[in-house]
């Protein structure tokens, strides 16, 4: 089977995507952090999360939509398009009643669904703002999650505030983002 070049592309993004952000952490610094086990029972805690929505919300809408779930420290970012406000509300409403979810972040549009051209942008997009990251010491990239969707960056985590401005920053100046919305939780 042979692949097109937009295929491939996307392909090697979610790849590059799902790999850079340990590759990058060592890159900075040269070492390979030891895991913080509260760290690891919040992240389980989080993929449990979006596996459970995601499964709840294309169960119950089994017509053409484009949905994504992002968790981090139990705030829930749904992002992706909908046909109209009616199913929008519903997903809402469906990942607020999971258990453990503290705060539902309802970023749906409504419109038809993305084209793979759009996605893939998108993931190159997420990949050039992790490596402007990577190369920032004042970004601890641990604690910050980035979502791109049809070209606006969703940036989740815990950071102070200037860290979160220096990210949102970043974020903003990096090619082809139209949009940066800022998700935190602040610590200071």
């Amino acid at each position: 089977m042979r692949l097109t070049f937009p295929v491939r592309l996307l392909f090697i993004a979610c790849l590059l995507q799902s790999t850079f952000s340990v590759f990058a952490a060592e890159a900075v610094d040269g070492t390979r952090k030891a895991p913080d086990r509260s760290f690891n029972e919040v992240y389980r805690e989080d993929q449990k999360i979006e596996a459970k929505a995601i499964d709840l919300i294309y169960e119950q809408f089994r017509i053409l939509i484009h949905v994504n779930v992002t968790s981090f420290n139990r705030n829930v970012l749904i992002s992706g398009e909908v046909p109209d406000e009616t199913i929008k509300t519903a997903i809402e409403k469906i990942v607020s009643g999971i258990e453990d979810v503290r705060h539902v972040n309802n970023e749906l549009v409504i419109s038809g669904n993305s084209s793979m051209a759009s996605r893939s942008n998108d993931s190159l997009i997420t990949t050039n703002i992790k490596l402007r990251f990577a190369r920032d010491k004042h970004i601890n990239t641990d604690h910050i999650k980035i979502v791109t969707e049809n070209g606006t960056v969703f940036l989740m985590g815990n950071a102070a505030r200037a860290e979160a401005d220096t990210a949102a920053e970043i974020a903003s100046t990096t090619s082809r983002v139209t949009r940066v919305v800022k998700l935190f939780e602040y610590t200071d």
